[in-house]
């Protein structure tokens, strides 16, 4: 009987040693846990529905849940969770303070030979280690008025707000939204206004890259004389409750 135990602990030994791989309906794995099998699943029930507040479970009111998933993720320990976890969440509170930003304002001027004024009103640099897919949702507010001393536009003619969003390296204006506005009497409203945007923008390599949402000015009206003319507008950004979201894919 001694014989016997000893010849099962040297195998065992054996096998710990030399058998790098497990094997589940194989007797030859490939990778370090190798299930075999044209029909073999993996069930993990702390992902499941009843234990995971991540799990959306059942949403179809039929009660069918074959065509209820999730997408699993990777986090940077290792661990599967189907929470994906955002880059930058400003949930319920004020994305932007309009105090602190670079440029929260955009002067266009009645002598603008382009008829428009692009500013930057938010920056946020990341670093990614790979090719990747950026969703980025916002909502900007604003103001508008007829110069920085806040006096009311009254001259019935039309200004174009737009907010959009520009990535290191792109050309490409993403998640654009504009509004147009017009006043023509003493008792106008300023604001606020709001431009929301969503967008999923592709970074295609590792490296640093800045996301900015610039807004963008523009008031072109027919001249007396011929050609346009632009309309003095000033627009401050950011003064009411925004939100931005961001996360990596």
């Amino acid at each position: 009987m001694k014989l016997i135990y000893s010849l099962i602990i040297i195998c065992s030994l054996v096998y710990g040693t030399q058998a790098q791989n497990v094997g589940i309906n194989t007797t030859n794995p490939q990778q370090a846990l190798h299930m075999a099998g044209t029909s073999a699943t993996i069930r993990v029930e702390g992902l499941d529905a009843t234990n995971n507040s991540y799990n959306g479970g059942d949403t179809e009111p039929d009660g069918d849940l074959t065509n209820n998933t999730y997408p699993l993720y990777v986090d940077d320990a290792g661990d599967f969770t189907l929470e994906l976890k955002t880059i930058y969440g400003s949930e319920e509170v004020d994305a932007f303070d309009d105090t602190s930003l670079p440029t929260s304002t955009a002067t266009l001027l009645a002598t603008s030979s382009t008829g428009e004024v692009t500013v930057d009103v938010f920056t946020y640099s990341i670093t990614v280690p790979r090719a990747t897919v950026l969703e980025v949702k916002y909502g900007m507010s604003y103001d508008i008025f007829l110069d920085n001393t806040y006096a009311i536009i009254t001259d019935n003619l039309a200004r174009r707000i737009q907010t959009h969003v520009v990535v290191t390296g792109d050309t490409r204006e993403y998640a654009t939204a504009s509004k147009s506005y017009s006043s023509g009497t003493s008792n106008s409203v300023a604001g606020p206004f709001y431009n929301s945007g969503t967008a999923y923008i592709s970074l295609p390599s590792a490296g640093a890259y800045d996301i900015t949402i610039q807004g963008r000015v523009s008031s072109n009206t027919k001249a007396s004389g011929g050609g346009t003319t632009s309309k003095a507008t000033y627009v401050e950004f950011a003064t009411h409750n925004d939100f931005l979201f961001m996360r990596l894919y």
